[in-house]
């Protein structure tokens, strides 16, 4: 087989058009090396993804400690958390911490 005969293959001119080969080269090019190339779209709406996902977490969180803050304004709220959180008393009064046996570590292990 010739080369002339190879060239005027149908499939070899229409491989072979320099605008064909431009375009392809062009969306190669766009599609893995340019800058804003497909991958780095893709990492960037994955990380807006997450981002949003923070943000209705911390919404949540924002509307819990909201409404902590609206039952603290009560100030027997404000004794009752003090009393249990951090053990907090009135004068003439003694505090006892009961503790349950399966809320106790395994004193043995350390030993």
């Amino acid at each position: 087989m010739k080369f002339s005969e190879f060239k005027n293959k149908k499939w070899v001119k229409t491989v072979s058009n320099k605008y064909l080969l431009i375009i392809i080269l062009f969306f190669v090019w766009m599609f893995f090396f340019d800058t804003n190339s497909f991958f780095i779209h893709n990492e960037l709406n994955n990380e807006i993804d997450n981002l949003k996902e923070n943000k209705e977490f911390y919404k949540g969180e924002i509307d819990h400690d909201k409404s902590f803050i609206e039952k603290m304004k009560d100030s027997n709220e404000q004794e009752k958390f003090a009393r249990e959180k951090y053990y907090m008393k009135k004068e003439n009064e003694d505090i006892f911490l009961i503790e349950h046996q399966d809320s106790l570590k395994n004193k043995g292990k350390n030993e």
